[in-house]
């Protein structure tokens, strides 16, 4: 008896983390140089090295003196004037941020002409797939053995087992 509570403990924390948890990837902007002018980061071609799902988090390292992080529109984005057309602020130096709608994200540091200097870039963000979304653009595909969790598809089959956890 004590054995299937056990059991059935088991199969609900499992149900539990599948149920809440998708494949995402999280991304340092910037790689090792992280958020930061001068450096000698592309941050636009930094952007087109990744193919970003909804789920995925950009995290945003840099000195909150010197830099900030605004999303904005794509007129903003073109014309580095952020007097308008922002739609976030992050300004904590440590800034991460989950892309949950599959959109074009505009991301700019309105320090400082920053902007104007490059430091700004776009990433279209599609829907999750079963597919390895951190293939870099180019890049060899996994092998066929790679194995690849659609949050989707975990998400129905832990609601479909759910009630067979009751039934034990």
């Amino acid at each position: 008896m004590e054995g299937i509570k056990i059991l059935k403990l088991s199969i609900f924390m499992i149900h539990l983390l599948l149920l809440d948890f998708g494949v995402c990837e999280v991304y340092r902007v910037g790689d090792g140089s992280g958020w930061n002018s001068g450096t000698g980061t592309n941050f636009l071609s930094w952007s087109q090295k990744y193919n970003f799902t909804v789920g995925d988090v950009l995290v945003f390292k840099y000195s909150k003196a010197q830099h900030n992080v605004k999303e904005v529109t794509d007129a903003t984005y073109r014309s580095c004037n952020a007097s308008n057309g922002v739609i976030a602020i992050y300004e904590s130096g440590n800034d991460e941020i989950r892309l949950t709608d599959a959109k074009k994200y505009n991301f700019i540091c309105d320090k400082d002409s920053h902007c104007i200097g490059g430091m700004r870039f776009s990433a279209t963000v599609l829907e999750a797939s079963t597919s390895n979304n951190t293939t870099p653009t180019g890049a060899p595909a996994p092998p066929s053995s790679a194995v690849s969790i659609n949050s989707n598809v975990v998400h129905n089959i832990g609601v479909a087992a759910l009630p067979l956890i009751f039934m034990l």
